[in-house]
């Protein structure tokens, strides 16, 4: 009787999906990061169902530019929390009496826009420009890094706002666009250093034997190998791009009116915070949540990728002393 041994191709594919549904694991029991998932797309899918897209209509009667001709006293919310009702205008009147709840859903909508468009840029150019510093080394190594550093020492609130002084008169989309194109410095580095790390390793050198061209040795051996680095830091990525686009908004450089985003609709206000505080409160209020659930869901996720950068317990270092465990032990017995 003869048994046959799994081919390559099978163990490989048994070991990816295997480490995927690990990292699914870690992620699903961080109760903190599967919230600010929750709550994240919850706000963006709130926000799009309520004012619709484009030619779409929402559930919401009113829109972000028409005004209502009856202003209320001061254009005070309508909102009431018990008994519970939303009213005309749940989130008041601005000063000619548009809707402010419309206003601050499209703000939502711009915001989110802007961050997927950043964040996905950024990772592509950061990619591409680390995985080649990376793999080649020597004088190209120099060149692209020494590119890098012209841009990191930039401070990243005057380089958005130069760009978005003339990106953001356009629209959301093209400044979205522009904005990700000066925002891939910190991805580069770390992929770069994933790279150098990476390419030295055996199957590397076992696809250099075997003929396999640069193109392919990067792209197919090296690049799904460094994927936990460039998720985690996108998702970080994405924190930072709802805060910079909100703070060139602020500033006037982002989004211009007719249309609307979150900073716009503080800085347009601030003259009104004395007499009128909730034009400030509910902008504010989603930028937080915005910004503070992609921060924590790309904790999560980069606690689910690497199991040995979770943050310190001083519950589990009074009960024991912790160990440093290899991964692959942990990856076993979780697995089983």
């Amino acid at each position: 009787m003869s048994t046959s041994l799994p081919s390559s191709v099978d163990t490989v594919d048994h070991r990816s999906v295997s480490q995927g549904r690990l990292i699914l694991r870690r992620f699903l029991r961080n109760p903190a990061g599967v919230v600010s998932l929750v709550v994240l797309l919850a706000i963006v899918v709130f926000a799009t169902t309520a004012i619709g897209v484009g030619p779409i209509h929402g559930w919401w009667k009113w829109n972000f530019t028409d005004p209502d001709p009856n202003i209320a006293i001061d254009g005070a919310p309508t909102l009431q929390l018990w008994p519970f009702s939303f009213g005309d205008h749940p989130f008041g009147q601005d000063r000619i009496g548009r809707d402010y709840f419309a206003m601050v859903m499209r703000g939502i909508q711009n915001s989110f826009v802007v961050m997927i468009l950043i964040t996905g840029i950024a990772v592509v150019l950061g990619v591409i420009v680390g995985a080649i510093a990376g793999y080649y080394r020597g004088w190209v190594d120099a060149v692209l890094m020494r590119i890098t550093d012209v841009f990191i020492v930039i401070p990243a609130i005057v380089l958005a706002a130069v760009v978005g002084n003339y990106a953001g008169a356009v629209g959301v989309w093209i400044l979205g666009v522009m904005l990700g194109a000066v925002s891939w410095m910190v991805i580069a580095r770390l992929v770069r250093g994933e790279f150098l790390s990476l390419r030295e390793r055996e199957f590397v050198e076992a696809a250099r034997v075997a003929g396999a061209s640069d193109a392919r040795i990067i792209f197919r051996h090296i690049l799904p190998n460094a994927t936990g680095v460039i998720i985690v830091s996108a998702s970080l990525l994405a924190a930072a791009a709802i805060l910079l686009e909100s703070a060139i908004s602020l500033l006037g450089y982002g989004i211009r009116s007719p249309d609307v985003s979150l900073g716009l609709l503080i800085g347009a206000n601030q003259s009104a915070f004395a007499v009128r505080p909730w034009l400030f409160w509910w902008p504010a209020f989603f930028i937080v949540a915005l910004a503070l659930s992609a921060n924590i869901f790309g904790d999560a996720l980069r606690e689910a990728f690497d199991p040995r950068s979770r943050r310190f317990s001083r519950r589990r270092t009074k009960e024991a002393p912790v160990q440093d465990v290899p991964a692959e032990v942990e990856a076993e017995v979780e697995l089983r």
